[in-house]
């Protein structure tokens, strides 16, 4: 095996893995450039407080129904055809942003853009389980969360430029602009390089209860205490721009740089820490994951100053340590027939649910930011220590091995 051969083997980069990062690449680019700043751009248009909270628990409650309808749709026509008209649902959301500059165009076009990543990543997630033997998935998934912090931590310090060089509606009007631009090249590219799917061995799953009878108890724990850890990133989510924009001193442009940093630090482990978990216990990764998750909102809620901001969007890299390892528990646990549908309709669960803590984050925040940042690590806290209790401590082979003895038991 030549040294290309054995960089291409580690890092899982198959040809279908190759067009699938860069599909990531390129929407991620032009969708964080406009949705990172879209807080900022409804109170600009005279939405208030209320509308941003309104947006907010739609992400959360689109996420979760278009979870399973992606898994369904990706299952039926396959991860090709599924992702050439989840690209199509996006931009249609964006030509109507850019059309409409009024808040109530915004919530309606964020009906269609703000579903791309839930309604896409169960056909994603197939794809990687398809084209990726089972020791490699977590590295598949990783490389697939490195990639899209890659626009992730580019995108809101281009879009912070925009709004800083055009003003705030200007700015995002124009970034949502970039956005759909981008968005035809990636359908072009994908539709280009992405194989064909391998004939199905039996009929997509449409009915989630039977589905609900397929997933496997440790799924189930996993689902419990990711919810409850859910809260805590999504009851503050859509004020964390709010304050530290509106309540202190910084710039678009600095928050931008904050975003960078927790996204290169995203980057920087998780190639190192996917080479362990495909090699040990999965518990302690997704454990630690879990807890930087809780910490945040509880160190963002003393940070005044830059230098603090820059320590709390560290530990808010940090929560990604384990979540590709999440990921591919996830697919590893779901029936080899049925895995898209199966990761959709766990996203479809946790995100319905964690829906009602995002539309109550603009409650709490009434109150008062430090009520909405304790309660959300409180929630956070909680479920770590349900998982880091319950949660069973797999490895590398016991992994593998009930994954098959789920898919067999759902034969019997």
């Amino acid at each position: 095996m030549t040294a290309t051969n054995k960089i291409i083997h580690f890092f899982a980069l198959k040809q279908s893995m190759v067009a699938l990062l860069a599909m990531v690449v390129l929407i991620g680019l032009g969708e964080k450039m406009a949705e990172r700043f879209l807080p900022i751009y409804l109170l600009a248009l005279g939405g208030g407080i209320m509308t941003v909270g309104l947006l907010n628990g739609m992400d959360n409650l689109l996420s979760a129904l278009y979870s399973f309808p992606g898994g369904y749709l990706s299952d039926r026509l396959g991860t090709k055809r599924a992702l050439a008209l989840f690209n199509g649902i996006a931009m249609l959301g964006y030509a109507i942003v850019i059309l409409f500059p009024y808040w109530q165009a915004v919530i309606i076009g964020s009906i269609f853009f703000l579903s791309w990543t839930a309604i896409s990543l169960p056909a994603t997630m197939s794809l990687v389980a398809q084209v990726l033997p089972t020791n490699k998935r977590t590295m598949g998934v990783s490389m697939h969360s490195l990639v899209r912090r890659l626009p992730m931590a580019l995108g809101p310090l281009l879009g912070g430029v925009m709004i800083q060089c055009f003003g705030e509606r200007t700015g995002v009007r124009l970034s949502f602009g970039i956005a759909l631009a981008l968005a035809l090249v990636s359908l072009a590219l994908q539709q280009a390089i992405i194989g064909d799917d391998a004939p199905r061995r039996r009929p997509a799953e449409k009915n989630p209860f039977a589905l609900w009878v397929r997933m496997a108890p440790e799924l189930k724990k996993l689902l419990l205490a990711d919810i409850l850890v859910r809260f805590a990133e999504q009851i503050p989510y859509a004020f964390v721009v709010i304050w530290c924009l509106k309540n202190n001193t910084i710039s678009a442009v600095q928050f931008g740089v904050l975003t960078a940093i927790e996204m290169v630090t995203a980057m920087l482990i998780y190639v190192p820490v996917a080479w362990l978990a495909d090699r040990s216990a999965k518990k302690p990764f997704v454990v630690i994951t879990f807890f930087n998750f809780a910490l945040f909102p509880l160190i963002l809620l003393f940070s005044h100053s830059f230098a603090m901001m820059t320590v709390a969007f560290v530990i808010r890299g940090l929560k990604e340590f384990g979540e590709p390892t999440r990921k591919a528990l996830i697919m590893d646990l779901a029936p080899e027939d049925q895995k898209a549908g199966m990761f959709g309709l766990y996203y479809l669960i946790r995100d319905v649910i964690v829906a009602v803590a995002a539309f109550g984050g603009a409650l709490l925040w009434m109150v008062s930011p430090a009520t909405n940042f304790i309660t959300a690590f409180a929630c956070g806290l909680l479920g770590t220590i349900y998982f880091a209790i319950y949660g069973k401590n797999f490895g590398a082979d016991a992994w593998s091995k009930t994954n098959i003895g789920t898919q067999h038991a759902a034969t019997i």
